[in-house]
């Protein structure tokens, strides 16, 4: 069943992200190094699952966040901003043993971004299937996972969980690969990236990621056996070239909106959470498609991760803005 078809069906609920919430903290100048003192700006709220589902809120779908925080003002940052912007955080536990996560962020002089990060040891390394609460499971008819998040097998458990109850009960899922090719060195890694794709209707890999998890040696080949491995759409986000839409009987191919990049962080991540709450109001492909590349192209012009989610308004002015 793909998002539009669960639309139409007349079921709804919550879109459900879970994962990985810390906070950025960034160099300010390229080129600077952490190996000496410099000038950073920070914190800003992060976390690619949070700011996915920031963005699906921000659009105007209701969705919830279920992970972990610490009892400190990192945390409290973090859930202030996803509650003030729509979610429902009441699936984020305050483990006050630990603290919240955090990446340090380093920008070379080509715009490529280096990070020193503290997640599996912050908060959102103690996420297990205990804080995957019943009643969010209930109201939510679409999950998106995030690779991501999949740093620990207690956090793979819960995922494998919220995922078999979703599609169980009818519902989809979307899954946004963002993973570094090591993890797929991995043996138990590799295994459970093969499950969610498995269960997965909406595919959004960035443009090198298209091929990981399949054994095509073309992104043609690869989005043929994805399409018949069961995933109804794939949705590859190209950056500055644009974005392209695959379900084995339509293809659309769109251009990027042209901006001056400022911070790359959570591009990826708002296009996602347009498009899947686009399509789960039951927007047409090509209207939601344009939505997701503006999302896109806004984020990477704000300083910070979370900084450039928009409302569909803010949306439909800055696509305005570039026609004039």
């Amino acid at each position: 069943m793909a998002i539009t078809e669960l639309h139409k069906s007349g079921k709804s609920g919550y879109i459900l992200a879970m994962g990985e919430i810390l906070v950025e903290i960034m160099a300010t100048e390229r080129g600077q190094s952490f190996r000496r003192p410099g000038t950073l700006v920070g914190p800003y709220a992060s976390g690619a699952p949070a700011i996915f589902i920031d963005q699906v809120a921000k659009a105007g779908s209701p969705c919830a966040m279920i992970g972990c925080v610490g009892d400190d003002d990192f945390g409290a940052l973090n859930v202030e901003r996803l509650r003030a912007d729509g979610v429902d955080v009441s699936g984020i536990a305050v483990i006050k043993s630990a603290t919240t996560g955090s990446a340090f962020v380093t920008y070379r002089d080509d715009g490529d971004r280096d990070f020193i990060y503290n997640i599996a040891n912050s908060a959102s390394g103690h996420l297990s299937v205990g804080n995957v609460r019943d009643d969010l499971l209930k109201r939510c008819r679409h999950f998106h996972v995030m690779g991501s998040s999949l740093f620990s097998f207690r956090i793979i458990e819960a995922m494998k969980k919220v995922i078999e109850t979703v599609k169980g009960s009818g519902g989809t899922v979307s899954f946004d690969p963002n993973i570094r090719k090591e993890m797929l060195r991995i043996p138990e890694m590799r295994e459970a990236l093969d499950f969610i794709l498995d269960y997965t209707d909406v595919f959004l890999p960035s443009g090198h990621e298209v091929m990981l998890l399949v054994g095509a040696g073309t992104e043609a080949a690869a989005i043929e056996e994805l399409l018949k491995r069961g995933v109804k759409e794939v949705v590859v986000k190209r950056g500055k070239e644009g974005c392209s839409y695959y379900d084995g009987e339509t293809t659309l191919h769109l251009p990027a909106l042209p901006v001056e990049e400022v911070d790359p962080t959570g591009a990826g991540d708002c296009f996602g959470g347009t498009y899947i709450a686009c399509r789960s109001q039951g927007m047409a492909l090509e209207k939601a498609l344009r939505y997701a590349s503006a999302a896109g192209a806004l984020a990477v012009s704000h300083r910070g991760p979370m900084e450039g989610t928009a409302t569909l308004e803010e949306l439909d002015a800055f696509i305005a803005s570039k026609a004039e």
